[in-house]
């Protein structure tokens, strides 16, 4: 008798990560859940951060290159967008031809749509012109991702740098900083907004204004959330996006994965500590893979 696992598919969803930890592991979660409701799945990722196969044996993997030098790859982090902004350029035509080829795959599992993480800013075109459903997977919460609607807006009225900035001289005291100056972020202040450091600024703001218009031309948004949790935004997400919005999160509660994607080794001292700590009595909270925070930051949010 087949397992659930092994059940006959008959339609072939493809799936491209951007390849970065947190938005890798979202990504095999929904490519699991979509699996568990009868899909076969097609992973498309980079030669960068590459995903081991072997890992999710019920999937698909097709491998492109990203065109990052060893230098570029082995120092991704010291300028992170930066290294997306060049994936940005340089993978392009890699996955056009890695989805052309796919779509001449088995005609007994067509496909049904492909996903991507709202970072990629060439799908929408790509996906357009071999006439393929594209849904966009931005990995962060709703709330947050609605910055990216606020983001134009606070930097044309010189409230963060750009590359023509003379000095940080050029920014606003914080007094000025008030809400009504962005009211689709409300209660946040300007000073709130969150801004990754990088060599070109204007790259940052490339890479956010892409995120905000490109889902406005796919078929629809899937959110890592629920709706109890953040209904003022997604109805929010409804009228700036104007496509179908899926919150079918939190996607970790669905199924673990059998397996980390982990870019990072991990660090296990804690767990003894822990391990003696009543229940319920301590707060964990992450601030992602590039969040490092020094011991005054540390204890100033303590």
């Amino acid at each position: 008798m087949e397992t659930h696992l092994q059940k006959k598919k008959s339609r072939r969803v493809l799936l491209f990560p951007l390849p970065l930890e947190g938005h890798m592991n979202p990504m095999l979660h929904l490519a699991k859940i979509l699996f568990s409701e009868g899909f076969s799945i097609t992973i498309i990722h980079t030669n960068f951060n590459s995903l081991n196969s072997s890992d999710h044996p019920y999937f698909t993997f097709c491998s492109i290159p990203e065109g990052l030098s060893e230098t570029e790859a082995t120092t991704y982090d010291e300028d992170i967008i930066a290294t997306v902004s060049a994936m940005n350029v340089r993978c392009a035509d890699p996955f056009r031809d890695c989805l052309a080829n796919l779509l001449l795959g088995d005609p007994k599992e067509p496909v049904a749509c492909l996903i991507t993480d709202a970072v990629w800013d060439f799908i929408g075109a790509v996906a357009a012109s071999f006439k393929v459903p594209w849904i966009a997977l931005p990995t962060s919460n709703i709330s947050s991702s609605l910055f990216c609607d606020a983001y134009p807006s606070v930097r044309n009225k010189g409230y963060m740098a750009t590359k023509d900035s003379p000095s940080n001289d050029a920014v606003p005291e914080l007094p000025l900083l008030q809400v009504e100056d962005v009211p689709q972020l409300q209660p946040l202040c300007i000073k709130d907004i969150p801004e990754i450091e990088t060599r070109n600024p204007d790259d940052f703001f490339h890479l956010i204004a892409n995120m905000f218009n490109k889902p406005k031309t796919s078929s629809g948004m899937i959110w890592n959330s629920f709706e109890e949790l953040e209904q003022a935004a997604l109805l929010k997400c409804h009228e700036v996006f104007g496509v179908p919005q899926f919150v079918i999160g939190p996607f970790h509660k669905y199924f673990q994965l059998s397996s980390s994607s982990s870019l990072i080794a991990q660090d296990k001292n804690p767990i003894a500590w822990l391990d003696k700590q009543e229940a319920n009595s301590v707060l964990y909270i992450s601030f992602g893979s590039t969040g490092m925070i020094n011991e005054t930051d540390f204890l100033e949010i303590a």
